[in-house]
């Protein structure tokens, strides 16, 4: 739990209860809220709609507006896995109460900067909250972002160099992380511009607060023109892997032809002269130069003419005729 000061102390009940009390403004950071939906619900009077939406994450982004509070769902980004990182927010102007499952770095950096930058500066302090809130979570998105981009440009170098089904596994995890990232940046993007166009007012937002929030939409439009982009650098690493396998197989399927082709005039050859017919054994190839000139070198001339032909049709490298 934050205070306006900036001072973070561990949540409890009783504390929560005295702050309430007390009517101060404070900001409070739940993982999960298992035990302490009663107190949404009683001790800050948060609808009960809204306090069982939080309870089942999974969700799109969305405001909703309630009596004397408002009601977010916004998202950012891991930065170890990439995937996205959900948030559930009920403002109102007294007190921020935030949710989350498991670690949330996003949020841990909110409270560091809260730290550095204390809320009695900004006006009033629950928007400068809601402000720094969202724009850490939005600007998490920004670091995965770059790791696909420099990751792109070296699966798609490795690919040229040899394609294997590893890369291709790689290419489809990414695409997979990349729609999760664009199912909840798009939805999110438009909900902000609903909040400024005016369809949501919040309490105790000023024309110079709004100025913030219009450079949260303006990161969030690059967040999403950077996801559509990444997606088709993706599909066009999977196609270049699928191109690549199929040239170096074209690759094996000639040298294969340029083999058999070369074997098939041996085998008619050796399979000619095999025959048992007197006319070949007892008047042909009863000479010792037979060997040499039948056994022998027609099937050498035979290949050589052949090499001769591939080389010309450019089929080895040489020049096609």
């Amino acid at each position: 739990m934050t205070s306006r000061a900036g001072e973070v102390v561990d949540a409890t009940p009783e504390l929560i209860r005295q702050r309430l009390s007390a009517g101060e403004f404070f900001w409070l950071d739940l993982d999960g809220v298992d035990g302490s939906a009663d107190l949404l619900r009683d001790g800050f009077g948060f609808h009960p709609l809204a306090v069982e939406d939080s309870e089942h994450f999974g969700q799109r982004p969305k405001i909703e507006d309630y009596d004397g509070f408002t009601y977010f769902v916004v998202f950012g980004a891991d930065a170890e896995s990439g995937a996205p990182v959900e948030v559930h927010l009920f403002y109102s102007d007294k007190h921020i109460v935030t949710v989350h499952h498991g670690p949330c770095g996003p949020l841990d950096e909110v409270g560091a900067r809260l730290g550095r930058h204390r809320t009695d500066e900004l006006s009033p302090p629950q928007i400068g909250v809601l402000y720094l809130v969202v724009d850490q979570l939005v600007d998490s998105f920004f670091p995965v972002l770059s790791r696909f981009d420099d990751r792109i440009d070296e699966v798609e170098d490795d690919i040229l160099k040899l394609p294997t089904d590893a890369q291709l596994a790689e290419l489809f995890d990414m695409k997979r992380t990349l729609v999760a990232l664009r199912k909840v940046v798009t939805p999110q993007r438009d909900m902000f511009a609903t909040l400024l166009s005016g369809t949501v007012a919040l309490e105790g937002m000023t024309t110079e607060d709004e100025r913030y929030f219009r450079d949260l939409y303006d990161h969030l439009i690059r967040v999403s023109d950077l996801v559509d982009s990444y997606r088709d650098l993706l599909s066009g690493a999977m196609d270049t892997h699928l191109s690549t396998v199929s040239n170096r197989l074209n690759v094996v399927m000639k040298q294969l032809a340029i083999i058999a082709t070369v074997f098939l005039p041996l085998s008619f050859l050796t399979g000619f002269f095999g025959q048992n017919f007197s006319l070949l054994v007892n008047h042909t190839l009863n000479h010792p130069w037979a060997f040499w000139a039948f056994g022998i070198g027609l099937e050498i001339a035979a290949v050589i003419a052949l090499l001769v032909l591939f080389r010309r049709r450019g089929w080895m490298g040489g020049p096609s005729a």
